[in-house]
């Protein structure tokens, strides 16, 4: 199955998170949290905890994000997990990688496993998609 929408950051609040010892490379390292509002057939809203190599001038980095969902996809009502991250040279994507993190479903969507995807249109619109299957149904 797949179910697509739109989202919004609400909110992305940098950590002061670092390693220690802090090892010091040519891209900085950060660490924050996001809070995103889903609207379509992706239903509800997410918690994210997000890491970037990033640079801020340049537009060129990679991140990964460990997000937490409560809604529904498809109709489907309860909470999952999925990681996605991607690389940048400033005005591309690449390297992505999707996936719903396994046994992190709950309610309708327990036994949840697939993929999925991110993309920005040129107007700023965030676009999200989901290819799924919950076990058993």
């Amino acid at each position: 199955m797949r179910a697509s929408g739109t989202f919004t950051v609400n909110s992305f609040v940098p950590s002061e998170l670092k390693p220690e010892p802090e090892v010091v490379t040519a891209l900085p390292v950060g660490v924050a949290t996001l809070v995103k509002t889903f609207e379509g057939e992706v239903a509800g809203r997410s918690t994210t905890l997000f890491t970037a190599a990033f640079d801020q001038e340049s537009g060129v980095g990679t991140y990964v994000a460990m997000e937490s969902f409560e809604g529904a996809l498809g109709g489907r009502e309860g909470t999952f997990n999925f990681v996605h991250a991607a690389s940048t040279t400033g005005d591309d994507r690449a390297n992505e990688f999707f996936t719903i993190v396994p046994s992190s479903g709950t309610a309708a969507l327990a036994g949840i496993s697939g993929g999925g995807g991110l993309a920005v249109e040129e107007d700023g619109t965030h676009r999200i998609w989901f290819d799924f299957e919950v076990a058993g149904q």
